[in-house]
């Protein structure tokens, strides 16, 4: 199919957000990043991302939904740079357009991947739409180039990942797993959690510690409570000294019946790990209630990666 061809269509993807049910983090290296042995999990909280024909050398980007003023719409939005780096390795940005539309729900700076979910939908919306043939390892390597969580977007379902945490192995899991997720009205840079975390532990070794062998044998069996009492962050005390309110949001979460409570990622979303759905239907009307979160969602794992939907 010829980019004029594929360029009558319009393409629409869907990407989840993730959590880290385990995030051990290593001493800085000299390239500025960390390495990482971390498990993943995809979410079932998207962000939708539409792309339509443009004028071949466009690169325009439109973004609505929850917390959309908070999203870069030029050049910088890593979708936008993930459209240009496709066209780019497949002849050249001036020979591709494209028009993208994203509609967020997944949280902004909230620890749950979201730009790298946009990025991660945008390699698939455009490969489609301008008709190139792309296999799932390659575009992957793509992903990797824009930031260490896009392949896992790409993946989706359960992972364990080393490295910068692009190096991904899929994780068998059984059964699904409820979660709450608070959302505090504050944001989190990741660069900034990563340095309180260099600052707290500057004795820290070059290599991460292991993921908790009872968290991967948890997801094996399906047993959510072996899971929950194996969820780890090492970057969640760095998490809390920046933004020190957010032990109150895991400690409510926690004594209103979560099995275990998480910062996500680099924060400040809480991750409250239930029972059962039930329980989190439960957990989700108390947090609502105490006004410690601007909004609080439920959501299940895991779910696949980033797909085409129209």
């Amino acid at each position: 199919m010829s980019a004029s061809q594929a360029m009558t269509d319009q393409v629409r993807v869907r990407a989840p957000g993730k959590v880290n049910l385990a995030l051990r983090v290593g001493a800085v290296r000299e390239d500025g990043y960390h390495p990482l042995a971390t498990v993943f999990q995809a979410l079932s909280i998207f962000d939708e991302l539409g792309a339509h024909p443009a004028a071949p050398g466009r690169y325009g980007i439109r973004i609505a939904g929850d917390q959309a003023h908070l999203v870069p719409a030029d050049d910088s939005n890593l979708a936008v740079r993930a459209a240009r780096l496709l066209a780019d390795r497949h002849g050249g940005e001036a020979r591709y357009g494209v028009d993208l539309q994203i509609r967020k729900t997944i949280p902004v700076t909230g620890g749950m991947a979201g730009g790298s979910a946009n990025a991660a939908a945008a390699l698939v919306a455009c490969a489609a739409l301008w008709g190139i043939d792309i296999n799932p390892d390659e575009m992957r390597e793509l992903g990797a180039e824009l930031g260490a969580d896009v392949p896992f977007c790409l993946l989706g379902s359960t992972a364990l990942g080393h490295g910068r945490g692009d190096d991904l192995v899929p994780v068998l899991s059984r059964g699904g797993y409820h979660w709450v997720l608070a959302l505090p009205d504050v944001e989190l840079s990741t660069p900034a959690v990563f340095r309180r975390f260099d600052e707290m532990n500057p004795d820290a070794d070059p290599t991460p510690p292991p993921v908790p062998p009872g968290l991967l044998e948890g997801l094996a069996s399906g047993d959510v409570r072996r899971v929950a009492e194996n969820l780890a962050n090492d970057l969640e005390p760095a998490a809390l000294s920046l933004r020190p309110h957010l032990a109150e949001l895991l400690d409510a979460g926690r004594d209103a019946g979560a099995l275990a409570g998480i910062v996500s990622g680099s924060g400040p979303t809480c991750a409250f790990l239930t029972a059962n759905e039930d329980a989190a239907v439960r957990l989700s009307g108390v947090l609502s209630g105490l006004g410690l979160c601007r909004q609080v969602r439920r959501a299940c794992g895991p779910v696949p990666g980033a797909r085409q939907v129209a």
